[in-house]
């Protein structure tokens, strides 16, 4: 998915579509992704994530091959309903698959090894950055989605036969929890409905929204916004988007290992504030170094967003659940898909650069800095008794 940018300026050269129509595709894909892990997380707690996984493969892969059928007959409408809702659909149910599961293998390291399964989402568009600008060239957009379904389809339907699920209250022999941050997380097992009447649910989905709308909108347009601001050729932009895609794996992982340490809320906070000083320098950078080195920092806050928030739900809310509390935590991804890649194309197309748009962000995440400090542990008990007082302080009604 975040070797996307790649296809963004031959689609427009070769299909005359304007960038935001473009651009619309990945929005699309992105916002469908969000439905994909609320049903692949419940679906996964039911029956276990080997299924769910399984069929999320056979969608994605079927979604680039659609793809490329629609880029042939020059079909937008086909683009749309084969990238953006079957491939955006499949990646939303095999993501939530391997996070979950790592909440409930390692306890121990829950920071660390949610990060190093979502490190694989990131680093999948190292691949794509490096073959797919080349392959482009060669045989064309088609041929492209083409090659790429039918090998994505082949290795995540495998994959998927290796997941499964601990028994049932598994830990790791003779593992306590030492650290604050390990001792700080709670022991109760909220339900989905339980998790989502607290108000600590709707932070948590409001943090993650706010830092992928940030990273987003830089990843949409990554390459192209290289060519313009440094004058880079597209296929040495393509070097942006694979700098973009390892920073974002390396980050997933560096931050969320950080995060059991220092803790997940003082973590956001750190993401908050580099990349609001990254964004106000953004637009003033004019060398090809400065440029790659901001996009890497943004790389890193934006993947270490996505390592830290399983752990900052887990602790939360429990791992028993986790599938389809933290499906409906990354609703937010698929929602932030929305504003900030369509905000950033349509002031790339009214004013020629990225600079309101970059201004805007910049703003966003300096108001966001003050969300971690609201971000505490709920109490299962105190939810239940609230709601419990909350029924007999209502009225009884007229019969």
């Amino acid at each position: 998915m975040y070797g996307w940018s790649v296809f963004v300026n031959p689609l427009i050269a070769q299909e005359h579509w304007t960038r935001t129509q473009v651009t619309l595709t990945f929005t699309l894909a992105l916002a469908v992704l969000g439905v994909g892990t609320i049903i692949g997380g419940l679906w996964q707690d039911r029956v276990g994530p080997r299924i769910v996984a399984t069929v999320a493969g056979l969608l994605y892969g079927a979604g680039y091959l659609v793809s490329a059928w629609a880029t042939n007959e020059h079909s937008r409408i086909g683009l749309y309903l084969g990238y953006g809702v079957i491939s955006g659909l499949g990646m939303g149910m095999g993501y939530i698959c391997p996070v979950a599961l790592m909440t409930k293998w390692f306890p121990d390291r829950r920071g660390l090894m949610t990060g190093v399964a979502v490190m694989g989402y990131g680093a999948g568009a190292v691949i794509m950055s490096l073959i797919a600008p080349k392959e482009i060239i060669s045989s064309g957009v088609a041929q492209t989605f083409l090659t790429f379904g039918i090998a994505y389809l082949i290795l995540v339907v495998l994959a998927a036969q290796a997941y499964a699920n601990p028994p049932q209250g598994w830990r790791p022999t003779g593992w306590e929890p030492r650290t604050a941050v390990a001792r700080a997380a709670g022991t109760d097992q909220f339900s989905v409905a339980e998790a989502l009447q607290t108000r600590q649910f709707w932070l948590l989905w409001l943090m993650l929204f706010l830092n992928v709308s940030a990273g987003i909108m830089i990843i949409s347009q990554a390459s192209p916004m290289g060519q313009q601001l440094v004058g880079l050729t597209a296929v040495k932009a393509a070097n942006i988007v694979l700098t973009l895609s390892i920073c974002n794996a390396l980050g997933r992982v560096f931050w969320a290992w950080v995060s059991d340490y220092l803790g997940r809320a003082r973590v956001y906070m750190l993401l908050y504030a580099i990349q609001a000083a990254v964004f106000f320098l953004l637009p003033r950078l004019d060398s090809v170094a400065l440029f790659t080195g901001a996009v890497a920092m943004i790389g890193l806050c934006y993947g270490g967003g996505f390592g830290t928030m399983p752990s900052f739900t887990a602790d939360f809310f429990g791992a028993r659940n986790m599938g389809g509390i933290y499906g409906w935590i990354l609703l937010a991804w698929g929602a932030a898909a929305i504003p900030s890649p369509l905000l950033i194309a349509r002031v790339r197309e009214t004013t020629g650069n990225y600079t309101q748009a970059i201004q805007i962000i910049t703003v966003v995440m300096l108001v966001s800095i003050v969300l971690p400090l609201l971000a505490k542990r709920p109490d299962k008990g105190v939810q239940r008794g609230e709601i419990r007082s909350a029924a007999r302080r209502e009225p009884a009604p007229n019969v």
